[in-house]
């Protein structure tokens, strides 16, 4: 693998992780994540809004 190509992945999966940390902030202040950070992690906004919560 080359040097260029490890730390693409590096920055994928931090991308990935910061995205996943984001959206459950939101989830749990009850607001909507950012369109960008769901569909980095592969979830549709349009999808996530549609989810109901019960507490």
């Amino acid at each position: 693998m080359s040097r260029r190509n490890t730390f693409t992945v590096i920055g994928d999966v931090i991308a990935t992780v910061g995205s996943a940390i984001a959206v459950a902030h939101a989830a749990e202040a009850g607001r909507r994540p950012r369109a960008r950070d769901l569909a980095n992690l592969g979830i549709e906004p349009k999808a996530f809004a549609n989810i109901r919560r019960y507490y």
